[in-house]
């Protein structure tokens, strides 16, 4: 049976994905920073195995790989966190924070566990849809993913020849505690089930882009394919007075 490795286990997709694939009998390793919530999967799913790290810290990455064992097949890098820029006020602090995690915290990932790669393995990064859009108070969050996008994107091509296979999820909206602390609209939201359904899917497939829900994801990739004067018109027309 393959071994799944699995970030941001704790909460929202990447816990959701623990549970999904340790139901279908699949080795979890499920790696997060809140030793507590890890320790509750652990009972809860005997083939599930844990580690504990902050993404932020190569130290703590690399300590924590030393207790890995088992050898995954498919790496799924999911942690991520998310903060509003308010007023197009740009504070270098909140920016670094977002970036430590989503851009630099898949980096350090990477780097510590690129030496176990072998032919036939699958490497899949959680990003986001933002990414391919200019949102509004998104500064931060949208441009952390889309360098993400970039490195993916790159990897991609530069992992091929290994018989590495690598994909970029590109979801929505989902219902995981990060939306919860929304206070605007979020069309076509999804849940965290739907979430691991599709990206389960993607990975099955190997896909190399894990798009959903299709219509919204749809309709930003419309709106990312017209000049960036037509895109601004439109998205600021999301901008709420």
């Amino acid at each position: 049976m393959k071994t799944v490795f699995i970030t941001g286990a704790t909460s929202g997709i990447g816990e959701q994905l623990c549970r999904d694939y340790a139901s279908q009998g699949f080795n979890v390793v499920a790696c997060g920073r809140n030793q507590q919530k890890l320790n509750a999967l652990s009972s809860e799913y005997p083939s599930l195995t844990t580690l504990s790290f902050d993404v932020t810290d190569n130290q703590q990455i690399n300590d924590a790989l030393t207790e890995l064992a088992l050898t995954p097949d498919i790496w799924v890098l999911n942690a991520g966190d998310c903060e509003y820029i308010e007023d197009g006020k740009l504070n270098s602090g909140l920016i670094r924070r977002v970036f430590d995690v989503n851009f630099m915290g898949v980096v350090n990932v990477i780097e510590a566990i690129q030496t176990r790669f072998e032919k036939g393995h699958q490497l899949i990064v959680v990003g986001s849809i933002s990414s391919e859009v200019a949102l509004p108070r998104a500064e931060a969050y949208g441009a952390s993913k889309a360098a993400l996008s970039y490195l993916v994107r790159t990897l991609q091509t530069t992992l091929k020849p290994k018989g590495v296979s690598v994909s970029l999820v590109l979801p929505g909206f989902v219902e995981t505690p990060l939306t919860d602390k929304n206070t605007f609209d979020m069309p076509a939201i999804v849940t965290a089930s739907q979430a691991s359904a599709a990206i389960r899917q993607g990975i099955e497939q190997r896909k190399p882009f894990i798009y959903f829900p299709k219509r919204f994801t749809v309709l930003l990739r419309i709106i990312a394919s017209l000049p960036y004067q037509w895109q601004s018109i439109i998205t600021a027309k999301l901008i709420k007075e």
